[in-house]
């Protein structure tokens, strides 16, 4: 009896540990993830409970309190590198946990929104250390690398796609466009439209200026429309976008009739037809609204106040409209789509 009890006193505790070492065994380097391969973001400065929490929120871990005690045990809680890691379908704890000490493996997100222009985009990737904003302004103005990528105008304004691209700090400006310029050439071959590169050239500055002027979507072909018709009477386009980046880089934020008279190559209050070169960088429905324009006899539109614009055939009509809709400041304050996007 005694005997008995002194080989299962001897005995216990040391099954407890063999059961304890296979559990830990099993949950580090057993079980794996199974899911398809994911991003797990790491940001600076995250305590190790945090990130322990979101491992095991997201399935990439079976057992947050065996994967917490094995890195207390190891010294490794103050350890994990900040970035955007790649967890691949397989990966055990142990694979996890090795990834997240090395470092970053894919290149954090940067999402280009419709629309923004060659300097919007410079401070978006100056903001993210990515490259600096003179370098890139510099680079999308440089003639060669323009002329290389068979672009006839004289930067690459409207060719930096809007997409969502990853991209690591410091990556020299030239890279950045030519992963955003082969976007655009990818995206504008899915049309399957067989033009020549003015005539594309041209489609592009006027769905930059389509993307500028409404932020409706359903509006862009009718809004097309109208610049169509304009073109076809050789009427001026008149359009404030294209005045404002005509001055863009010392425009403060209030269009006034000064700005109206100046003339610059961008000013369609003073010349004749398109532009010198495109606004901004549009997305694929503004291009395809240039391409495809709604056929109907308008020929005017004021902004309605409410992401929408109100639509007149002659100058009286319209007269009445920007009574209606413009000449009230009460009216029109935080009301125009620029205005609504910002809130």
């Amino acid at each position: 009896m005694k005997k008995n009890l002194f080989i299962f006193l001897f005995l216990a505790p040391l099954l407890a540990i063999v059961l304890s070492g296979a559990k830990f065994y099993y949950h580090l380097g057993v079980w794996s993830y199974e899911g398809a391969s994911t991003e797990f973001v790491v940001k600076p400065g995250e305590t190790f409970s945090k990130i322990n929490y979101r491992l095991k929120k997201k399935g990439l871990i079976s057992n947050p309190k065996i994967f917490y005690r094995y890195c207390q045990f190891k010294g490794l809680l103050t350890k994990f590198k900040s970035g955007n890691f790649l967890i691949k379908k397989g990966s055990s704890s142990l694979d996890i946990i090795e990834t997240l000490l090395k470092g970053a493996n894919i290149a954090p997100k940067l999402t280009i929104p419709e629309g923004k222009n060659i300097y919007e985009i410079g401070k978006m990737l100056e903001k993210r250390k990515i490259c600096s904003y003179k370098e890139f302004i510099r680079a999308t103005k440089d003639k060669d690398l323009v002329f290389s990528f068979g672009i006839p105008g004289k930067t690459l304004e409207g060719y930096l796609y809007p997409d969502t691209y990853r991209f690591n700090e410091q990556t020299p400006p030239k890279q950045v466009i030519s992963v955003m310029v082969k976007q655009f050439f990818r995206r504008w071959k899915s049309l399957g439209l067989n033009v020549s590169i003015e005539k594309r050239h041209d489609l592009i500055i006027l769905a930059s200026i389509i993307e500028k002027e409404t932020g409706a979507s359903f509006e862009r072909p009718t809004i097309s429309g109208v610049f169509h018709n304009r073109l076809k009477k050789r009427m001026r386009l008149q359009s404030d976008p294209t005045t404002i980046y005509g001055i863009y880089e010392s425009f403060t934020g209030n269009l006034r009739k000064k700005h109206l008279l100046q003339k610059t190559p961008y000013n369609t209050y003073k010349v004749f037809g398109l532009p010198l070169g495109p606004i901004s960088n549009p997305g694929l429905e503004s291009i395809k609204a240039a391409i495809n324009p709604k056929k109907h006899n308008y020929l005017y539109f004021v902004s309605k106040n409410d992401g929408t614009h109100k639509f007149s055939k002659n100058y009286k009509e319209h007269l009445k409209a920007v009574t209606a809709f413009q000449k009230r400041r009460a009216a029109r304050k935080g009301k125009s789509w620029r205005d609504l996007h910002k809130k």
